[in-house]
């Protein structure tokens, strides 16, 4: 039940980073108005950043679809929601009146028609699905999966595993101790 969980939690979280990044990428410009009304970075570093996020949040996505390095892309998905919250809750802070452009659009908008405690609420929400990941990467139908030999059952080792290496070593203990006359309690 976990595993499809977590299949169901890493293609939300793979959702999140396609639309995000798609829609910046299909508006560089626009792109590039949202992280400037931020008014955090100078003029070099918001050409950068604008040019650059749109295509680290598809390139999450896609790992994060695939489930390739689910745990690692997890953490870098973790990072980077955390520097947009810091972001938005700065600019909420100092009083800017933005538009978060976290789903494209973004920049200066009305007083009023900010929306910072539903946007923060909205990247906590995204942070625990990266969270879940961090925690329990194994899902279904991950390339994770298949490279660590097939299913995700097979790509970490159960509880149970633990319990049936305990009752092994258990068992080897207790024939070395008949072995050698003296039992696990003389031994200690």
């Amino acid at each position: 039940m976990l595993d499809i969980v977590g299949t169901l939690v890493r293609l939300g979280l793979a959702a999140v980073w396609l639309i995000s990044g798609w829609l910046k990428v299909i508006d560089l410009n626009q792109s590039y108005v949202a992280v400037e009304a931020y008014d955090l970075l100078p003029a070099g570093a918001v050409s950068l950043v604008s040019a650059g996020l749109p295509f680290l949040e598809l390139a999450l996505g896609v790992l994060v679809l695939l489930g390739l390095g689910t745990r690692v892309v997890a953490v870098a998905s973790a990072v980077v929601l955390l520097g947009l919250i810091a972001a938005v809750s700065q600019a909420w802070a100092r009083g800017l009146t933005i538009d978060c452009g976290c789903f494209g659009g973004g920049g200066a908008v009305a007083p009023g028609e900010t929306q910072y405690p539903q946007e923060v609420a909205r990247d906590i929400g995204f942070l625990l699905l990266a969270a879940w990941l961090i925690v329990r990467p194994r899902t279904l139908f991950s390339l994770d999966g298949a490279l660590s030999g097939g299913t995700a059952e097979q790509a970490e080792p159960d509880e149970d595993d633990d319990v049936v290496d305990d009752q092994l070593d258990d068992v080897g203990e207790n024939e070395e101790g008949q072995a050698g006359g003296r039992s696990r309690a003389q031994r200690s």
